[in-house]
C-alpha cells in the first residue's frame, strides 16, 4: 500500500457497498486515522438509501488484529479514548442501518477486529481463519461492542471463557459457538461472500431492516413490548412497494422483483 492509499476503502457495485480495512502492512491494526476514516465511510453508507447490502473485509493477509498496540504506548489513555470514540460511533451506524452488513473474514481476527466482526449482522469466514478476543492478554477489557454481542451470540458461559482466557480458536470452533454463519474453503471465500451479499441485496431491504431492528431489540424487551413493535413494524411493511410486489408475485406464481422500497 502506498502512502496515498486510503486507510479504509469504500467501493460500490450497484446497491452493494464494500468496506475494506486497508492497512495490510500492519494486518489492519486499528489506529486513530483508520478509525476516523472508518467512521467517515460508515456515516456515508448510513445516509445512502440506495445501499441494500454492505460487506466488511480486510485487505491483505488478515481481517484485522485489533487495536494498534504500538500507537497505544504513548499517552495510552488519551490515545485509547481517541481511538475508541469513532469506532463506537461506527458500530452504532452499522448495527442500525437498514442494509444488512456481512463480515467477510480471513487470516487473523483478533481484539477489537473480532468485536467489529461480531457486530455485523452475518459473518462468513475462510476455513483457516483464526480468532482471539485477546484483550485480556494486554490487560484490557473488550470494546467495539464485544461485551454486548459476545454473550448474545454464544451465551454467557462461553463468552466468559473466550474473554477471560484469551485463547486462540479456529473457524470450526467459531462456527460451533455461533460467531459465524458459514465457513468455506479459503479459495471460495470471495465467491461465497459475493453470492450471499447478492442474495441479500436483491431482497426486500426495508423488511430486512425491520427484522434486524426487531431481533436486536428483542433481547432487551419484555414480550408485550416486543409484540407491539412487531405489530407496528408489520403495519409499516404493508405500505411498502416490496410488500405489494411480494403479494402480486405469490398469486402470479412468479419470483418477486424487490426494489428495496
Amino acid at each position: 500500500m502506498t502512502s496515498s492509499e486510503p486507510l479504509v476503502l469504500l467501493q460500490r457495485d450497484g446497491a452493494i457497498a464494500t468496506l475494506i480495512l486497508n492497512r495490510p502492512g500492519s494486518l489492519n491494526a486499528l489506529d486513530i486515522p483508520t478509525a476516523e476514516a472508518f467512521l467517515v465511510c460508515c456515516t456515508e453508507l448510513a445516509a445512502d438509501d440506495s445501499v441494500r447490502a454492505v460487506v466488511l473485509k480486510g485487505a491483505g493477509k488478515a481481517f484485522g488484529v485489533g487495536g494498534d498496540l504500538a500507537s497505544l504506548r504513548t499517552d495510552s489513555t488519551a490515545t485509547a479514548m481517541a481511538l475508541i470514540a469513532p469506532l463506537h460511533a461506527s458500530v452504532l451506524l452499522l448495527t442500525s442501518m437498514t442494509a444488512p452488513v456481512i463480515a467477510c473474514l480471513h487470516g487473523t481476527v483478533a481484539g477489537g477486529s473480532l468485536s467489529l466482526a461480531i457486530a455485523c449482522d452475518l459473518a462468513i469466514a475462510a476455513d483457516n481463519t483464526r480468532f482471539n478476543l485477546a484483550h485480556v492478554n494486554v490487560a484490557a477489557n473488550c470494546d467495539l461492542s464485544g461485551s454486548w454481542h459476545l454473550p448474545r451470540l454464544v451465551g454467557l458461559r462461553n463468552a466468559m471463557a473466550i474473554a477471560l482466557l484469551g485463547d486462540t480458536f479456529d473457524a470450526p470452533e467459531a462456527l460451533r459457538l455461533g460467531l459465524l454463519n458459514r465457513i468455506v474453503p479459503a479459495t471460495e471465500l470471495e465467491s461465497a461472500t459475493a453470492a450471499l451479499v447478492q442474495r441479500l441485496a436483491e431482497g426486500p431491504t426495508q423488511a430486512i431492516g425491520r427484522l434486524k431492528r426487531l431481533l436486536r431489540q428483542s433481547l432487551d424487551n419484555d414480550l408485550p413490548t416486543q409484540l407491539d413493535l412487531e405489530r407496528d413494524n408489520f403495519r409499516d411493511s404493508t405500505a411498502t412497494v416490496d410488500f405489494a410486489e411480494a403479494l402480486d408475485a405469490f398469486f402470479s406464481k412468479r419470483r418477486p422483483n424487490f426494489v428495496g422500497r
